[in-house]
């Protein structure tokens, strides 16, 4: 009888530390939608923009032990625009770095940031993610970019990226319906939120999309979990998940300056490449100047220089309108050598060829989806560059 009751005794326990866990489980979960919910709240929006691995998944990206093949020197400071401190201010602007012929001519941190900190990149990994795909497909592992997704990642067939190419969600124009307002809690971007934070599945959520807004491209529409697709393809295509790719094939060789950086994931580890990267402020001007320089820095080239090319080039159909389009870089309709990473909160890495010059912004700003604003600041960034270029000796 004792024996029986110690072994009821036991399960009990056992039931009650299973039950503990599960409601641990829930917590951090509740914690994470809580999160989500409040990411962009005035109060907490520049703190919340520095912590992201402390509030969601997150995994460090492999990057070995640093050491820059070519340093971002000092030289002599270049005044900005006469503008800058109320632009600075406005944007809610956190980090502004400007380099001219690889040196460093400003670099400030605002609203209590600093050098160290791992700021989130969001949609300014789309370029990263770029430059990834093309270093897979110079090594051979991704055959075309006309292949169909679905040879990669066979787990999307069925879905409305059934019919897409490579080329065709690189540009932006999988034809895939998908409500990118980040204003409207029912959006699909905001229910993609949402599966990240209470341990769902981005491939699965991905998979689930089945409505089209038009044949795969013919048109192009702003999609973000177009750019989780490429990341399925290159998970499918070398075996490796996002975090090593982007560590061992593109972060690692760049030898980065800052803190180790880090990549957000789904609960099921998959890397969220289509806005998760967070790294130093000098780290994201480092990949600006790296594609300054064609792909190279120092002597080691990264990148091969034709997909900087390419990739740069307005490519996708885009509308009439003030921008243009390449795999996954924005580029002004005027104008040329200029393009430009961009993520929501006016994140923002531009480089100019002509006036080789290169600015990485981070930021917190309430207006970015404001089409002006986003004018007003490249007519500043065109001003940094005219400024820089013209104190050269």
């Amino acid at each position: 009888m004792r024996a029986a009751f110690k072994a009821i005794g036991v399960g009990l326990l056992l039931l009650l530390l299973a039950a503990a866990a599960a409601a641990w489980v829930k917590r951090e979960e509740v914690a994470r939608l809580w999160a989500v919910q409040r990411l962009f709240d005035p109060d907490v929006i520049v703190w919340n923009f520095g912590h992201m691995g402390e509030l969601f998944h997150a995994v460090p990206l492999p990057v070995g032990e640093g050491g820059a093949l070519q340093p971002m020197l000092e030289t002599e400071p270049v005044a900005l625009p006469e503008r800058s401190q109320e632009i600075i201010a406005a944007r809610r602007i956190t980090g502004l770095m400007v380099l001219s012929d690889g040196q460093v001519t400003h670099e400030s941190y605002h609203l209590g940031t600093g050098p160290d900190d791992l700021r989130i990149s969001w949609s300014v990994a789309k370029s990263f993610v770029s430059a990834l795909l093309g270093i897979l497909l110079d090594a051979g592992e991704i055959e075309s970019l006309d292949d169909p997704v679905t040879r990669y990642a066979p787990e999307l067939a069925g879905s409305a990226y059934d019919r897409a190419s490579i080329r065709d969600v690189l540009q932006m124009q999988s034809g895939v319906e998908f409500d990118e307002a980040y204003s409207d809690f029912w959006s699909d971007i905001n229910k993609m939120g949402r599966i990240l934070a209470i341990g769902g599945s981005l491939d699965s959520f991905t998979a689930g999309l089945d409505a089209r807004a038009g044949p795969p491209g013919e048109r192009w529409r702003y999609v973000s979990m177009d750019t989780h697709v490429l990341g399925m393809v290159m998970r499918g295509a070398t075996g490796q998940d996002m975090a090593t790719l982007l560590g061992e094939r593109l972060l690692a060789p760049m030898a980065l300056e800052g803190p180790q950086p880090y990549l957000l994931t789904d609960a099921k580890g998959q890397g969220f490449v289509l806005g998760g990267l967070n790294m130093s402020l000098r780290d994201y001007a480092l990949f600006g100047l790296m594609y300054a320089q064609d792909g190279r820095l120092g002597e080691r080239r990264i990148v091969p220089f034709d997909w900087v090319e390419e990739s740069t080039r307005p490519s996708a159909v885009t509308a009439p309108g003030k921008w243009r389009y390449g795999y996954h870089w924005w580029m002004p309709k005027e104008g040329e050598g200029e393009f430009m990473a961009v993520g929501i909160y006016g994140q923002y890495i531009y480089i100019n060829r002509p006036a080789r010059v290169v600015i990485a912004v981070t930021a917190a700003d309430p207006a970015f989806g404001q089409g002006e604003v986003r004018d007003d600041i490249m007519a500043w960034f065109r001003q940094i560059a005219e400024a820089n270029a013209e104190a050269r000796p």
